[in-house]
């Protein structure tokens, strides 16, 4: 095992997850799904919580992994969650519930991100949180920017793609995407941004201005 992937290890072993969160992990793996992994979801709890973020939209809904992480410390916090999948929504509405997350606090919608993104109120999430088709990235992060306050963070997942992106050869759509959206990003004077290497790569954007 190289020493990146030690690092890797020991950084999602460090991580105590509560027991409706380990639930709905088993629960995204029997089902196929991959969910974020502890170390992303510890992540996205402290960016909710230094952020107290009171609105969060997640593209990506899965079972609920994701959104019971970023509501963990932002116990005030409404989530709307994005997802093309009931079934998969239907287990995550049961885990919120046995977390203890009030049914009024979570909002699903089931429908293709793309098509529900541009009916969404511009400037009214504090958090922002990408994990759907990887290849529309770019689709998503624009209308995350539109839909995050001035202050606030559109966070991606699998921004590193398997370890693609890192490597310039690597030219398929989604590496070639994720790569055209860094350096879009890095060039811009409107956000602040930083990749974590937890998990598959976070992307973490911050909307400038006032």
């Amino acid at each position: 095992m190289s020493e990146h992937d030690l690092n890797w290890k020991y950084a999602d072993d460090a991580v105590v997850e509560s027991d409706a969160i380990a639930r709905a992990r088993q629960q995204s793996l029997e089902l196929g799904i991959e969910p974020v992994s502890p170390a992303v979801g510890a992540q996205l709890a402290l960016l909710a919580a230094a952020s107290r973020a009171e609105s969060i939209i997640e593209l990506g809904t899965g079972v609920g992994v994701s959104g019971l992480w970023m509501l963990r410390h932002a116990r005030g916090a409404m989530l709307t969650s994005i997802d093309t999948e009931t079934e998969y929504q239907q287990h995550a509405r049961q885990h919120f519930a046995d977390a203890g997350v009030q049914a009024a606090r979570i909002r699903l919608i089931t429908g293709r991100a793309g098509e529900v993104l541009p009916r969404m109120n511009e400037s009214s999430y504090d958090l922002v949180f990408v994990d759907a088709d990887a290849a529309s990235v770019i689709e998503y992060v624009e209308h995350g920017l539109r839909l995050a306050r001035a202050g606030g963070s559109v966070v991606v997942a699998h921004a590193l793609w398997r370890g693609r992106v890192a490597d310039p050869a690597k030219r398929d759509e989604t590496a070639t995407a994720f790569r055209s959206l860094i350096s879009e990003l890095e060039a811009s004077a409107a956000v602040a941004t930083a990749i974590s290497p937890v998990g598959d790569g976070l992307l973490q954007i911050v909307r400038l201005g006032s």
